[in-house]
């Protein structure tokens, strides 16, 4: 699968943009703030139909104008694919898979499997459990369309809940049998969505430390953990425990919306003992890691994404991982970086076809 055309209008910095790209590396080079991490930004919103960088559906808007398209022509197992994402002030945002648009958004995702590595992804380690459950949720998702519908059931109920909560303390009153329905809601839900968190984990794990081993050529103890509260029991029993908590909270405190990702270096968290280097080491070879258990579980090479990646790791760092991109076992490449010269050297020792754009 690569991505053969990309037209953007009004999109970010751009009025209007058109790339004819290589189905294997494309590199975009150019000064910092000439919109090269805009483009790789535009390919994902096409593959998942959000920003990657910025949730705000407005914000990605060019400023002065009131819309913005972005196109993009697909080949996929023999066929073209163009998908269309639009948005308009005072609309809804839509998407379209060869003219038809998507009546749920959730059914294009997986179908075109994407891996971006950012500078933004450090907020893996530096922010909350919520940050690290998506980064697990979007890779389970983009293979297994019954777990996203679960889990989007699930934080539906979960909404319903905590209103209700709300509801209780406003007007200073409770009934137990509508919470026993969310409850039990909640519970046949989490249950599921737990299986499949720790069946990937455990099947993720050996993939990531490879990559780890690959990246850094250091004989390092580090470790993934997938950290949730129904180890200690079931979510049933969780939820009808903690409810006079959850009552003065006025929000459910249980559950696998508290689940976690724990990372590790010698036994202690990685966001307070590893170095720099560890840290990005570390985060790339959970998305490598990404880019690999995707690939086994959709039979479909993903997208790889590098955004400025060249620049913010040491040479050694940068050769190990031209060295794994040497590998057919990787599809298209997007690099971008601000040293036409340096990136255009380290494309040429891949001896694979390749385009540059400066920007």
């Amino acid at each position: 699968m690569f991505l053969r055309h990309l037209s953007l209008v009004n999109y970010k910095n751009f009025d209007s943009k058109s790339l004819d790209l290589d189905p294997v590396i494309n590199c975009l080079v150019g000064n910092n703030g000439v919109g090269k991490t805009n483009i790789l930004d535009a390919i994902y919103h096409l593959c998942f139909g959000k920003s990657y960088f910025n949730p705000v559906l407005t914000q990605n808007i060019k400023h002065g104008t009131d819309f913005f398209v972005i196109e993009g022509e697909f080949e996929k197992e023999g066929r073209t694919e163009k998908i269309v994402c639009s948005f308009k002030r005072g609309t809804k945002k839509v998407i379209k898979r060869n003219g038809k648009a998507y009546e749920k958004f959730s059914e294009h995702i997986g179908f075109l499997p994407l891996v971006i590595i950012s500078p933004a992804d450090r907020n893996l380690i530096l922010e909350g459990s919520d940050t690290r459950r998506k980064f697990m949720d979007g890779v389970i998702s983009q293979s297994d369309r019954v777990y996203l519908q679960s889990l989007i059931k699930y934080n539906k109920v979960l909404v319903q809940r905590n209103s209700l909560l709300k509801y209780f303390a406003v007007n200073n009153t409770f009934d137990q049998n509508t919470v026993s329905i969310y409850n039990d809601q909640l519970h046949s839900l989490g249950v599921e969505i737990h299986k499949k968190r720790t069946a990937f984990i455990s099947s993720f794990i050996p993939i990531f430390m490879e990559q780890y081993a690959h990246i850094s050529n250091k004989d390092e103890e580090i470790m993934l953990s997938y950290e949730s509260q129904l180890k200690d029991g079931d979510l049933l029993s969780l939820l009808e425990t903690n409810i006079n908590k959850d009552r003065a909270l006025q929000y459910t405190s249980v559950g696998i919306h508290k689940d976690d990702l724990g990372f590790s270096i010698a036994g202690h968290p990685i966001k307070k003992f590893g170095s720099q280097g560890q840290q990005k080491s570390f985060l790339i070879a959970l998305k490598l890691a990404q880019f690999h258990f995707i690939k086994q579980q959709s039979n479909t090479t993903p997208i790889l994404l590098l955004d400025d990646i060249f620049d913010k790791l040491d040479e050694n760092r940068v050769s190990q991982i031209v060295a794994l991109v040497k590998d057919d076992n990787f599809g298209q490449i997007f690099i971008s970086d601000t040293h036409a010269e340096r990136t255009e050297n380290v494309v040429k020792g891949i001896h694979q076809s390749y385009k540059i754009f400066t920007l």
